[in-house]
């Protein structure tokens, strides 16, 4: 198991911390193995009632392209896609407490959270049009249900970064808070969470997710094997070569 994903306990909460924290926490294939093998082990234990997702200064800056250039998903079977299954059959609630950037799948996996803190200054980015790739995470999915499609759109398509308050007004955060609070707040609002009737809250927790949920994971499925194709075409070609030249990419020979 990689270090750069740490598992602690605090009372029924088990907190899954980002530890990469010299590369902004940085995403590559072992964290995402580490990461899935961390939900299964709290699914599975029955002292966890809620997860808390945390990158310190930093929730994570999206793939490592070096790694991920490097270990492509290629499939159902791909670590990216493991974890993004795992996330999304977890039946215990989860928390995110958001500082700094969060990219790429850093904001897609908060559309599956069920609490979510952000620091006043925190940043999203959904770059993937950008590189010439699609949507995962079902995020073509959640994020029209949760911000409404135009916002969704301007999200995705256009690939800017956007701040807390687009956040909280797309419905993607409960609350923004100043950085040295979001961690306190999401794990207070945790242990509130693991204090309720477990069954209580696993049903109702159901319930709230039970019209979306068939989908979801049709929707992840989908988008994978979308994104595995575009990572073969030449606009991904180019993105990745003019970020690795660090220039602008030019998609005008592309239709």
């Amino acid at each position: 198991m990689t270090d750069t994903v740490r598992l602690r306990r605090d009372g029924a909460v088990a907190i899954i911390e980002l530890w990469r924290r010299d590369k902004k926490n940085a995403l590559t294939a072992d964290m995402y193995d580490a990461l899935s093998a961390h939900i299964h082990a709290a699914e599975a234990d029955p002292s966890v009632r809620v997860l808390l997702l945390h990158g310190g200064d930093d929730f994570t800056a999206g793939n490592d392209l070096k790694d991920f250039l490097a270990n492509p998903p290629s499939g159902a079977d791909s670590p990216v896609f493991r974890f993004l299954l795992a996330l999304a059959a977890c039946r215990k609630p989860l928390v995110a407490a958001v500082t700094g950037v969060a990219v790429g799948v850093g904001t897609t996996l908060l559309a599956h959270c069920d609490l979510v803190y952000a620091a006043e200054d925190a940043r999203f980015l959904l770059p993937f049009v950008n590189l010439g790739l699609c949507p995962e995470a079902a995020s073509s999915y959640l994020l029209p249900l949760l911000a409404g499609h135009v916002r969704a759109a301007e999200w995705l398509l256009l690939g800017e970064p956007f701040d807390a308050r687009a956040a909280l007004a797309g419905g993607l955060i409960n609350e923004i808070l100043p950085a040295a609070d979001v961690l306190p707040r999401a794990l207070a609002r945790a242990q509130r969470l693991a204090a309720q009737p477990a069954a209580a809250v696993r049903v109702t927790r159901e319930l709230l997710r039970a019209q979306r949920q068939p989908l979801v994971e049709e929707v992840i499925r989908r988008e994978g094997a979308a994104f595995v194709e575009r990572l073969a075409s030449p606009e991904a070609a180019e993105a990745f070569a003019a970020f690795a030249e660090k220039r602008k990419p030019d998609f005008s020979r592309f239709n």
